[in-house]
């Protein structure tokens, strides 16, 4: 199901996608039960350092 859900009009950028699983983060359970996996593709705004302390701090 859907945990967390923004929608706006123009693209994220990594400062904005940040604030989006910042959100998310709130709604998940700690590894590994139900809704602990965050699944992202290969783009660059997925791959920051501050992004990883974020979930790895969850």
């Amino acid at each position: 199901g859907v945990l967390h859900l923004h929608v706006q009009p123009y693209a994220y950028d990594a400062a904005s996608f940040n604030n989006f699983i910042a959100g998310l983060l709130e709604n998940m359970n700690p590894f590994p039960g139900k809704n602990s996996v965050i699944v992202m593709d290969n783009h660059s705004i997925h791959k920051s350092n501050e992004l990883r302390e974020m979930v790895e701090a969850k």
